[in-house]
């Protein structure tokens, strides 16, 4: 089993920059691939990025050029790096994990709220 705890959301002014962290804990194969997904209100979950544990990383489109996954495998940290925020960056933002060939992410955090005002 797996624990993910997420920190650093807050609110932030169109153009600013915040920087979300989620360290993970339990079994070592459940956090292979970690990611971020986010859900603003009344919309559906969605995907923001991923990274594996040797380093591959995926972004929706959207967030390309902007938001920057890491983690620090050491630490079983996945941080996200979010600069050039708009307000449709506003959403409840989630860690996730999942083993490397799982199809779903099956841990997830508690979510931290990231507000950016216009």
């Amino acid at each position: 089993q797996v624990q993910l705890v997420e920190s650093g959301g807050g609110l932030v002014q169109a153009g600013g920059s915040l920087t979300l962290s989620c360290a993970a804990s339990g079994s070592i194969f459940g956090f292979d691939v970690m990611a971020w997904f986010r859900q603003a209100p009344e919309k559906q979950r969605e995907l923001v990025a991923s990274i594996t544990r040797g380093g591959n990383i995926n972004y929706r489109d959207s967030v390309k050029g902007r938001f920057t996954i890491s983690r620090d495998n050491a630490k079983n940290t996945v941080y996200l790096q979010m600069n050039s925020l708009k307000p449709d960056d506003t959403a409840v933002y989630y860690c996730a994990s999942r083993r490397l060939r799982s199809i779903s992410y099956d841990s997830w955090g508690q979510g931290t709220q990231v507000t950016v005002s216009s």
